[in-house]
């Protein structure tokens, strides 16, 4: 499977990016599945023409392929004044597929309004009405042609047109989802760098501010009194030595790990990499001389989680001896890293023992046990799983 120990932060890039289902292949697949539309107008070219008019269509609709293609990678490179442009093409050749498919023709249309919508985000209501009264008029009022009201293609065109605005919808809030997580976690890095920058000033300022006036009292005494100069100097010297020391715990303790602040920590980084989490609402079953053991090996987990294992939901079960992490991702052999052996180093220095390695009928499991029996677990609350779903 895969190992957290190597280079780069844990889960780089799982804060930066839109959630996974909104962005990528399945964007692209959303995009190539506006195909199918362009089928069934060939079919209707073949129900309703034949020879030249026949060929006439077919022309009609791969231009119709083309020009869609060609748009939706001009979309996605950023050129917009030539997006603009083909879709005005597509526009054209939907129009111009009418006679030769009739109803069937409005399929077209179907993929040109879901375009425009994606291209203009203005004028939804009024693209997608006039698209399906077109569908719904058109056949109608040709009377040669004898039809109904093209309702199947006017529901297409209603559909399809507000399924691609929900989909873009959800992407734009996506990213400024993501967008304000950042910023809240620059502005709690602010606040942290603050908050460390005031306790070590309140820390050291009363100790220096001691050590200062001793070293002055002592400099003046030199001279007249050399036994109680020697005193201030040694009391200087045990100030300085204690007020070091305080510093050196004051930072140690900022960078201590625990298992209610990994698990924290872990939620948000699944739900912004797109992993559904369950896990514990609390950890107080964990007692205190294991809390940082735990939240080792729940830091570990999760960030392998996020980084290596493709995965759509991730549980995380904790007990007084037992912490495991469960996912069901692609799994795989587990290789030599300096995550997964920095774990093992400490849980072995703890006395317990390490196992990890995939499962059926796929994912991947960590175990971490402390000593024989494990005792009733704190099962994952519903409220950290989106949806509410409960392991």
């Amino acid at each position: 499977m895969r190992d957290a120990g190597g280079s780069g932060p844990a889960g780089a890039g799982a804060d930066g990016d839109p959630p996974r289902w909104t962005g990528g292949w399945r964007r692209a697949l959303l995009a190539a599945g506006m195909f199918v539309y362009p089928a069934i107008a060939l079919a209707g070219v073949a129900q309703y023409s034949r020879g030249g008019a026949a060929a006439a269509g077919y022309a009609v609709v791969v231009a119709f392929c083309c020009c869609y293609a060609l748009a939706a990678l001009s979309f996605a490179g950023g050129s917009k004044g030539r997006t603009r442009g083909l879709l005005a093409a597509m526009a054209v050749l939907a129009a111009g597929a009418v006679p030769f498919a009739r109803e069937i023709a409005f399929y077209l249309t179907a993929v040109v309004v879901s375009f425009t919508i994606v291209v203009l985000k203005r004028h939804v209501p009024l693209l997608i009405g006039a698209g399906a009264l077109a569908a719904l008029l058109v056949p109608w009022a040709v009377r040669p042609w004898h039809q109904d009201p093209a309702l199947f293609e006017a529901l297409a065109i209603v559909f399809t047109a507000l399924a691609v605005y929900a989909f873009l919808e959800t992407a734009q809030a996506n990213v400024a989802l993501v967008e304000a997580r950042a910023e809240v976690a620059r502005l709690a890095s602010d606040a942290e760098r603050a908050r460390i920058a005031r306790d070590l000033h309140d820390l050291l300022g009363h100790s220096l501010t001691v050590i200062t006036v001793k070293s002055g009292l002592a400099r003046r005494l030199a001279g007249d009194d050399p036994a109680r100069s020697l005193a201030e100097i040694t009391e200087v010297e045990h100030l300085s030595r204690q007020a070091l020391g305080d510093v050196r715990a004051a930072v140690s303790g900022y960078r201590t790990v625990t298992l209610a602040g990994e698990l924290a920590r872990g939620r948000e980084l699944l739900r912004a990499s797109g992993v559904a989490a369950d896990l514990p609402a609390a950890a107080d079953v964990v007692a205190a001389e294991h809390q940082e053991l735990f939240g080792w090996v729940v830091r570990e987990g999760l960030t392998n989680v996020v980084r290596h294992a493709r995965a759509t939901r991730c549980t995380v079960t904790v007990t007084a001896t037992q912490v495991q992490i469960r996912d069901d991702g692609a799994g795989g052999p587990s290789p030599a890293g300096h995550g997964l052996t920095g774990l093992r180093e400490r849980v072995a220095a703890a006395g317990g023992t390490v196992e990890a390695g995939p499962v059926a009928p796929r994912g991947w499991r960590l175990t971490v046990t402390l000593g024989a029996s494990p005792s009733p677990s704190l099962s994952p609350s519903p409220s950290t799983a989106p949806g509410g779903d409960a392991a």
